[in-house]
This record gives structure tokens, C-alpha cells and sequence, in this order.
């Protein structure tokens, strides 16, 4: 650590090098354990859970904007004396996982079942291992301030032990239950999904008519359906009890086609009459409406294909085919025999599962289920009373319960090998089942020793639905669990407000009696400039470790961080990360131009009440201003209008305005005023660099180390907050007066190519004795900023023939520009600015004349705009009367 600190007091160099500084920086933090909780044990606590990045690859810029916003408001909060956690972790994402090192094994010419189950957990964990390093040089490669201390892992043995206490639990109150139901399978990855791992994509299909022949007195009855194979599993017709066209054939037979089996015509009020021709064909093995039907009129459950979507030995003279082929067979056998009628277009909602892509099939399985209503209602209650969580923005509150209020019992076993086995146990002799912690050895039912346990695993969701609660050390009453339970905000991306935050909220409130976090902020997902989802298959993903390289993990952080809209999509666009990389070469560029005039400065030397000039009082309030403003944002959760807040503070206010100010105290003979300024200007430097620290942490830790200081590390300097001292709204009026006055007189400079080398002479005419006061207080810095010769300001004093005008607020501006003037051409501006000022009025007035503006702005507010409309007035007469003259 000390070398770092010793290197760092030495010059700034010219340029600054993100890489150099960032890997320094890193290390020492990591050094110094500054991101550490546990060390502040008086203070309030802020806690923060990762979400869990799985352990599938790498992360992606969408890690980057969430981890990012997590940071921020992490250092923020240490930098407020919090004891604050923000705790790390990965998902072992049981399908995805699974899937990729499945992928890798096809590669070699093997399967899982060559390997058997052990060798095969072997090598997952191994990938686990690779990419879950990977994860953390990442994470240090963008600069999180994340507790390694305290990292977790959903396979953890401590988070293993709270899923069995939650399944084992919710068992014993009858809340999980084992069932044989129609679930979405995935025949590519050959497991169970719950319906929010099945994506719903538009797929334009087919509407097939088939006529089923009555078994007696001849004739048929058509059905409409959009995947005849599985018709070879149907064993009923349904109409509608009412519908007058069927009602006489309820309860007779049809023959099925192809099969011959006979199946019976039923009646249900399920059934819409309008659509197709009012009769549906019922096969309770796959399709979850038709299991329910079949349910009421205790029909036969004939499964027609297996695992894999392959026809079996049900679908006869299809078994062995896929289920695509299976249907342009079946399709045509129809056609041939007279059954299929007709074929219509027909564009529908087709599932697609979230992992691999493979059209699902509902498919009838015994699986393990959570009952959800109990569960849901708790919630539902809890959110409704006001002592629920807070989302932001708040129209997610209203998707959140309009899911939970509609929410079907979750499918929770998986068929995989990688994850949480479920604990339950069969006895092989008398089928008992036991559920329990340990590994069951004896039948408490039949005695028998013969046991096995469930080949199956739980949904990832299942164990990431307790998150906030096992990472800190749950069902143990931990000191952590203690301290920093319930955790204080989840930032998450709006697309698994069903997947994960609902399941957290229910689980919350069942185990620990808690909301797991006060705020969830819900942010976009980062499209790419065009707008469009980054996918490999576009090939349009952003590598964040791309980004680091080309211009710094600083400019990376606050480009993503401040162009994001709680809620709101993101367009990533490289040109924004390079106005971020150029925002970082200003601080740095004021910053070391400011070091080279500190030499000497202490900490100690560093006071705000001496020889203070305008701009040295104009600079202390804006950075209160910006100090409040910018804490009161990120409370907000407006990342976006923080980082515009601190950009305008530090390009325009410190170095476009003020640092040139200071030149002239610096480079003055006064001794006192020099002494002034440099206090200000290393006070505001270091209030600066804390400012931008939880956006740019690496720049603003190399520059914070050279300035004058105290402390080992900016992330644990104090952060700026509001002082009543430092407001001095005299100087706001005076500098926005000077800074108007040197504006217009560079405009003008500009408009006539007269370069700032040039002196010019210069009047002002001040409208009151204030303005008047104002301008002879501040000569030096118009003098300098002006470029003059020689500078008048006088009331009384008459306008000159042939000079340049402008008018600002209280002040008339003349400048003799003899031989450069073009009366005709100097008309011609002021014509301009009649117009931009005939604009303004009559944008007030419009705003004025607004009855529902008026109603409902402050009283405030209306005096201000009353008070731009009679200055745009008093400038536009001005102006007028300034033509008349020169046309005089």
C-alpha cells in the first residue's frame, strides 16, 4: 500500500493512462480491504445482493449498466459513513450451464450418460470453477467495490442446506406437492420449464380441418386444429352443451382416422362455439386445457411421443418419427384419405424455450409443484397495505401484482443433473415417499432399506428465490443475517420481475416474516444504436472488456450509467463512450493544471474565509448546489440527470469558467488573494473528485492521491454535503452578470473575425447603480476575459456611432469596432436578435396564458417567468432603439 501512496504524490503526467491506473488502484483497494463491511460497527447499514450472474460465459454490457448503478450506489453510501455490503456471487443456471457443457461434450463425441453422473458433475464444476474466475477479473476490471469476503455461490453448501430447509418446509405445510399435470417440456434439453422459461414468439402456421367419421348412421364432424400429429392422443370431441348443431350428438362415438380407435363426442361449456366449427378435439396429454377437460369427464391420458418429441409406440404408423416429420406425414395420409378438408393460413403464439430455443411441448409428466396461491396472497396483501417494496419507476408495482395476483403453481423439478437434487427419497418396496434434509436410509412406513433418491434437480429460480436471505447465512441467525437483513435495494433488469424479484418477495415474507428489500430499481436492457436486442445471431453484442481497453472502465461506467432512464431502454453508441473518455481528459487536464499551482499546499493550509474574490464565492456555492442536487438524484435513482448535473458543473462551471477566473489571482502580485484562491480551488478540486468518484473511480482516486489530503483512500473520504456557509447568491448574480458580458463580446469578436490577440475597446452602459457596482468590482476579469484596451463603464454615457451592440440583462455593450463595422451587416444581426427575442415573449405569454399552467405552478415559478418575459421586453427595446440610431 505504500508504495502506491508514495508514487502517487509524485507529478501528474501529461496524459492519463486508464490501464496503468486502473490495475494500481485495483489492487490496493484490494489491498487496503476498503470495500470490506463488518468495519464500522456503530454505523447504519446499506446492503446490497449481487443478482447473481450465472456461471455460463462471460459478462455482457447488460452486466455492466446493473453492476455499474449497484456501485454507485454502493461508494456513495460508504462515502456517507454506511457500513455498507455489497455482496458478490454467481448462479450455477442449471439448464444453461448444463446445456453449454453438454455442447462441449458433443464436440468430443460423447454424452452426459457415457460419463454417468458423478464424472459428469466433475467437469460442470470445473467449467464452474474457469468461469466464475473469469466473472471476478472482470468484475475488478470495471472497478466494483464488491466484499469478496463474503462471496457466495447457489451451490454453496450453506445455500444447499437453505434450499433443502425451504423444500423440506414448504413440503411439510403442503405447499410443495409431487402431480402428474401437462408441463412445458423442452425436448432439446429434455427437462421441465416453468411457464416463464417459455418465450411466446408469432409464428406464422396452419389451420388444419379434419373430419372425423361417426361410428354409426354415417357422416362426420370436423374439427379445426394447428398440430394434427396429435391427434393420434385424442380421445374425445368436445362441443358446447348449448350449440343446437351437436346437441344431438353428444354421447355417440367417432372413429379416430388413421388409428381407429373410437373416442367419444362430450359436452363442455369450455368450448368456444365461434371458433372454427365449434367442436374441439381433446388430447389431455398435451395440451394443458384439454388435461383439464379430460380431468372433468375422466378421459384416457395417451402420451404419443417421448422425451425427446419422437412418436412412440401410441402414435403406430408413425412411431420413430420426429414431430415436425411426424406432421407433414400425418398431414398428407389425411389429405389422402379425405380426412384433412382444408388448410388455412394462421398466424399464432408458439412457445419457445428461454435456454435453447426448442419449440415446447406440452407434455404430460409427473413433476414437483409449488402451490402459489397461499404463497401469492401473502404477498399481494403485504404490497397492497403499503409495507411492500418500492418500485422504481412506480408502474411496476402494477405489473409485479397483476402477475402475482394471476399466478399458476410453479413446476419446479428439473430433468437435470446439474443442481440442487431434490430431497425426497422413494421406497423401492411399498412407494413411500420421504422428504427430508439428510439422506433417508430406512422406510419409516415398511422398514425397507431399499431407497433412492429423486434423479431430479430443482429450477435455478428456486434457489435464487432465496438470494437475500442465504447469502447471509440463513436458516442460521448469523450476525450477518442480523445486520444487514433485510437488504436496502435490488437493482435488476425489468425482464425478470417474474422470474426472480416476485419469487424473492414470496419467499421473503414466508421465511423470514420480511420484504428482502426496501426499493427494487428496475432499468432497460442496452440495445444497440439502432435500438435493436443485442444477440449473437445479429452479431451486434458490446464485449464491456472492449470498451475498458479502447477508452477506460471510467468512461465505460459513466456513459452507461448516465444514459439510462429508470425503466427505460438504453442505446449503446461508442461515440457517447468517447465524449465520456474526453469528459475524463478535462477532469484530468484541470486537475493538473491546478496541481501545478498548489505547489506547497497543505491540508492544513486549506481555508475558505480569506481574500475571497467573486468567482472563488460563485464556485463554493455552485458546488454546494451541485453537492445537494447530485445526492438528492442519486437518492432518486436518476443516474441520467446526475451525470448531465456533474458534467455542467465540471466542464463549464470549474474548468470553462472558473479555473480561467483563478488565473489572475494566481498569476496576480496579491499574496493574499493567491492564497484565497488556491484553498478554493483545492477544496473544490477534492469535493470534485469525491463527486465523481462513485461514476469514475479509478481518475478520481489517482487525482484525489495528489491533492492536498486526508485519509488513505478516496473511497472512504467523506462525501460533499450541503453547507449554509458556503451560499453565496450575491456571486451567482455577479458572476451570471460578467459571464453574460464576456459571452456577448466573444460573440461578437467572432461574428467580425476579430481574434482575442486583437484589444478592442469596450463601454458598458449599466442600467442601475447595481449592475454599475457590479462591473466596477469585477474590472480585472473583463479586462482579461474581454481582451481590452481600454474599458469604460458609464450610465451617462451616450452611445457611440459605428460600434458592435449586444444587450444583456442590465447592460448595454458597445465596442468601436472602427473600420470593421458594416452598418448594413451590423443591422442585420441585431434583426436576428429582434427575432430570437420576439420568440421568447411570445413563448412566455403563450405560457402565461395557459390556464392550467397558471392553476397549478407555484406562485414562485409565475414570477420567474413574468420576470423573463419583462427582460426579453426590456432587451428587445433596447435593440429596437439601437437600429433606429444606427439608421439614424
Amino acid at each position: 500500500m505504500s508504495d502506491v501512496k508514495d508514487n502517487a504524490t509524485l507529478e501528474m503526467p501529461t496524459t492519463y493512462d486508464p490501464q496503468a491506473a486502473e490495475q494500481k488502484w485495483y489492487s490496493y483497494w484490494m489491498e487496503g480491504k476498503f470495500f470490506e463491511a463488518g468495519q464500522r460497527p456503530d454505523a447504519p447499514t446499506y446492503t446490497i445482493v449481487i443478482p447473481p450472474p450465472n456461471v455460463t460465459g462471460m459478462l455482457h454490457i447488460g452486466h455492466a449498466l446493473d453492476f455499474t448503478l449497484q456501485d454507485i450506489l454502493v461508494r456513495v453510501k460508504r462515502m456517507q459513513g454506511y457500513d455498507a455490503l455489497w455482496l458478490p456471487g454467481s448462479d450455477h443456471a442449471g439448464i444453461a450451464t448444463q446445456t453449454k457443457v453438454e455442447q462441449k461434450l458433443r464436440e468430443e463425441g460423447k454424452s452426459r450418460y457415457d460419463l454417468g453422473r458423478e464424472a459428469f458433475l466433475e467437469q460442470v464444476w470445473d467449467w464452474k470453477e474457469h468461469y466464475a474466475e473469469t466473472i471476478r477479473e472482470q468484475w475488478a476490471k470495471m472497478g466494483f467495490s464488491l466484499d469478496y469476503s463474503r462471496e457466495r455461490f447457489t451451490l454453496d453448501e450453506g445455500l444447499s442446506q437453505a434450499v433443502k430447509e425451504v423444500f423440506v418446509q414448504l413440503y411439510q405445510k403442503g405447499l410443495i406437492y409431487r402431480g402428474k399435470k401437462i408441463i412445458n417440456w423442452d425436448p432439446t434439453a429434455r427437462t421441465a420449464l416453468s411457464d416463464i422459461e417459455v418465450e411466446h414468439k408469432e409464428v406464422q402456421g396452419y389451420l388444419y380441418h379434419l373430419q372425423y367419421p361417426l361410428k354409426e348412421g354415417g357422416g362426420t364432424l370436423t374439427v379445426a386444429t394447428t398440430r394434427p400429429e396429435t391427434m393420434l392422443g385424442d380421445t374425445a370431441v368436445a362441443v358446447h352443451p348449448e350449440d343446437e348443431r351437436y346437441r344431438h350428438l353428444i354421447g355417440q362415438m367417432l372413429v379416430l382416422p388413421v388409428i381407429g380407435r373410437e373416442i367419444p363426442i362430450i359436452a363442455d361449456e369450455y368450448v368456444d362455439r365461434e371458433f372454427g366449427s365449434g367442436a374441439v378435439k381433446i388430447t389431455p396429454a398435451h395440451d394443458p386445457n384439454d388435461f383439464e377437460m379430460g380431468l372433468r369427464h375422466d378421459l384416457p391420458q395417451i402420451i404419443v411421443m417421448d422425451e425427446s418429441g419422437t412418436m412412440n409406440e401410441e402414435a403406430g404408423p408413425y412411431q420413430g418419427l420426429d414431430r415436425a416429420e411426424c406432421r407433414k406425414r400425418i398431414v398428407k395420409d389425411l389429405q389422402d384419405q379425405g380426412v384433412c378438408v382444408r388448410i388455412e393460413d394462421h398466424v399464432h403464439q408458439v412457445g419457445h424455450s428461454e435456454r435453447s430455443g426448442a419449440v415446447v411441448e406440452p407434455y404430460l409428466s409427473t413433476q414437483w409443484f409449488v402451490d402459489m396461491k397461499p404463497l401469492a396472497e401473502r404477498a399481494i396483501k403485504v404490497q397492497k397495505s403499503g409495507d411492500g417494496v418500492n418500485f422504481v419507476p412506480e408502474r411496476f408495482d402494477k405489473v409485479y401484482l397483476q402477475w402475482i395476483e394471476n399466478v399458476r403453481d410453479w413446476c419446479i423439478s428439473r430433468q437435470l443433473w446439474w443442481g440442487h437434487r431434490i430431497p425426497a427419497w422413494y421406497c423401492e418396496d411399498c412407494g413411500e415417499i420421504h422428504v427430508a434434509q439428510e439422506a433417508v436410509v430406512t422406510c419409516a412406513a415398511c422398514g425397507s432399506a431399499s431407497l433412492s433418491q429423486d434423479e431430479d434437480v430443482l429450477d435455478t429460480w428456486f434457489s435464487s428465490a432465496l438470494w437475500p436471505f442465504s447469502t447471509l447465512g440463513w436458516p442460521a441467525d448469523t450476525k450477518d443475517m442480523q445486520r444487514y437483513y433485510p437488504t436496502s435495494v435490488l437493482v435488476t433488469g425489468y425482464d425478470i420481475i417474474y422470474f426472480w424479484v416476485a419469487r424473492m418477495i414470496f419467499t421473503a415474507l414466508e421465511f423470514t416474516d420480511s420484504i428482502p428489500f426496501k426499493d427494487v430499481l428496475m432499468h432497460g436492457l442496452v440495445r444497440d444504436a439502432d435500438g435493436r436486442k443485442m444477440s449473437k445471431s445479429l452479431g451486434n453484442g458490446v464485449d464491456p472488456l472492449e470498451v475498458i481497453e479502447k477508452y477506460g472502465a471510467d468512461a465505460m461506467r459513466y456513459m452507461i450509467s448516465t444514459s439510462s432512464t429508470p425503466g427505460q431502454d438504453l442505446r449503446f453508441r461508442w461515440e457517447r463512450v468517447e465524449q465520456a473518455r474526453n469528459f475524463a481528459n478535462k477532469i484530468w487536464n484541470a486537475s493538473r493544471f491546478a496541481l501545478m499551482n498548489l505547489e506547497g499546499v497543505n491540508v492544513e493550509d486549506i481555508r475558505l474565509d480569506g481574500k475571497l474574490g467573486t468567482a472563488d464565492r460563485w464556485i463554493l456555492h455552485r458546488l454546494n448546489e451541485t453537492s445537494r442536487d447530485v445526492t438528492r438524484l442519486i437518492d432518486s435513482y436518476e443516474f441520467g440527470e446526475t451525470g448531465r448535473l456533474l458534467y455542467n458543473f465540471i466542464w463549464d462551471d470549474l474548468c470553462d469558467w472558473y479555473i480561467e477566473f483563478a488565473k489572475l489571482s494566481l498569476y496576480g502580485t496579491d499574496a493574499e488573494a493567491k492564497q484565497a484562491t488556491q484553498s478554493v480551488l483545492a477544496y473544490v478540486l477534492d469535493r470534485t473528485q469525491r463527486l465523481i468518484h462513485p461514476f469514475m473511480p479509478f481518475i478520481s482516486e489517482e487525482i484525489w492521491q495528489h491533492l492536498p489530503h486526508k485519509g488513505d483512500t478516496i473511497t472512504l473520504a467523506e462525501w460533499p454535503t450541503y453547507e449554509a456557509a458556503l451560499e453565496a447568491p450575491e456571486s451567482v448574480e455577479e458572476m451570471g452578470l460578467l459571464m453574460e458580458v464576456i459571452r456577448a463580446v466573444r460573440n461578437i469578436r467572432a461574428e467580425v473575425n476579430v481574434p482575442m490577440s486583437k484589444k478592442i475597446e469596450l463601454l458598458l452602459k449599466p442600467s442601475n447603480e447595481k449592475a454599475e457596482a457590479i462591473l466596477h468590482r469585477n474590472e480585472d476579469y473583463i479586462i482579461r476575459f474581454c481582451g481590452t484596451s481600454s474599458l469604460k463603464i458609464d450610465r451617462s454615457q451616450n452611445a457611440p456611432d459605428k460600434a458592435m451592440t449586444a444587450i444583456v440583462t442590465g447592460v448595454e455593450l458597445y465596442l468601436p469596432l472602427a473600420g470593421l463595422l458594416d452598418i448594413e451587416q451590423e443591422i442585420a444581426r441585431l434583426n436576428k436578435e429582434i427575432d430570437h427575442l420576439n420568440k421568447e415573449v411570445e413563448r412566455v405569454e403563450k405560457k402565461l396564458g395557459n390556464p392550467g399552467f397558471v392553476a397549478k405552478a407555484p406562485a414562485k415559478v409565475i414570477e420567474e417567468e413574468r420576470a423573463k418575459m419583462d427582460d426579453y421586453a426590456t432587451k428587445r427595446d433596447k435593440v429596437l432603439a439601437r437600429i433606429a440610431e444606427l439608421r439614424g
